[in-house]
């Protein structure tokens, strides 16, 4: 059987109980056209929660036995707009509880998957040092550690994160060093500022650059 929930409106303008005058009201039921106090309506024993949590508000409505919406009119739109519920305060209690465990359990959940990345990215690393070892055996170690930090920089899409780059293949590593050496070991950077062109700075500095990957060959 579907329930049907009172229906609570907050009013626009000032309204008075017509069974026990008080006023202005804040939320009001309408009963044959007449206004009633939260408490003449036998709601007042409810407790507001604003609309905007769904999980929240999904729960406080099911442990709720009695619970009600709350509309608003918008005059612009010229509609009645939901602003949340009354909802028994036991029920919103529980359902509050419901929802901190569950944050407290993505938090865990979010903290495993944090230990379990950086664990990953490690292991990026410092295969990645390695076949850089490997390859250029000369290569200073603070070197080692830079290009293989750079290049595995998680969603960087750098060498170290690409498929060539997890496979260790030699073109993918050779690149993250060259790149390197361009920018630490020869005057690349300072011909881009100076305004040469992308194609004509690497051209002057490739020289430079392989005599680096040379030396570092051993």
């Amino acid at each position: 059987m579907d329930l049907v929930a009172p229906v609570v409106v907050e009013p626009l303008r000032r309204r008075s109980c017509t069974e026990c005058r008080t006023g202005p009201l804040e939320r009001m039921v309408l009963e044959f056209n007449a206004p009633l106090c939260l408490d003449c309506a036998d709601l007042g024993h409810l407790v507001f929660l604003p609309r905007g949590d769904t999980a929240l508000t999904r729960r406080a409505r099911e442990a709720s036995s009695l619970w009600a919406v709350v509309l608003r009119h918008n005059r612009r739109r010229t509609r009645y707009e939901r602003q949340g519920l009354l909802v028994e305060e036991a029920a919103l209690v529980r359902a509050e509880a419901a929802c901190l465990a569950d944050a407290e359990a993505r938090a865990r959940r979010r903290a495993r998957d944090a230990v379990r990345r950086d664990a990953q990215d490690v292991l990026v690393r410092e295969t990645l040092a390695a076949e850089i070892r490997r390859l250029f055996p000369g290569c200073p170690e603070d070197r080692v550690a830079e290009v293989a930090a750079h290049a595995s920089q998680r969603g960087s899409g750098r060498v170290g994160r690409t498929a060539a780059g997890r496979a260790l293949d030699r073109g993918a590593v050779t690149a993250a060093v060259r790149a390197s050496v361009r920018h630490v070991d020869t005057d690349y950077d300072a011909l881009l500022m100076r305004g040469v062109p992308r194609n004509q700075a690497r051209t002057r500095v490739a020289p430079a650059i392989e005599a680096v990957l040379r030396a570092w060959r051993g």
